[in-house]
């Protein structure tokens, strides 16, 4: 059986949006689906070395979590890439806006893409968006 391929831009810095995006990535890599996901705009500070910040929540859901079990977004991405066919790249647009290189950013992050070069790959996969 032909793994699927599983595509997932995350643009939001939304709490909720990063744990469902990391949620999937991780449970479709583990699964043995090819995983790659384009973090771009607001999501890209929280993969910046040493920001530990933790997302606001979107709604109430958002709120129950932080008192829960919940594994953090950041273990569930780097979970997909240890445990499965996982890369996250860093959109370079988003670098260069922020003013960050490849060292500022989570050593787990794969090398950064463009998002024409993201969608031209992702013309045979299952696309998410967050």
């Amino acid at each position: 059986m032909e793994a699927n391929k599983i595509k997932i831009i995350v643009v939001s810095g939304a709490l909720e949006r990063l744990q469902m995006a990391a949620m999937i990535a991780s449970v479709g890599a583990v699964s043995g689906n090819e995983v790659r996901v384009f973090l771009s705009m607001n999501a890209m500070p929280f993969f910046v070395k040493g920001n530990q910040a933790t997302p606001p929540p979107e709604g109430p859901f958002g709120e129950l979590m932080a008192g829960k079990n919940v594994p953090p977004f950041r273990t569930l991405f780097q979970q997909a890439i240890d445990l499965g066919d996982a890369k996250v790249h860093p959109c370079s647009m988003a670098m260069d806006v922020m003013g960050v290189d490849s060292a500022a950013l989570e050593p787990y992050l794969s090398e950064p893409l463009g998002l024409t070069k993201f969608l031209h790959d992702a013309r045979d996969s299952q696309v998410w968006s967050f």
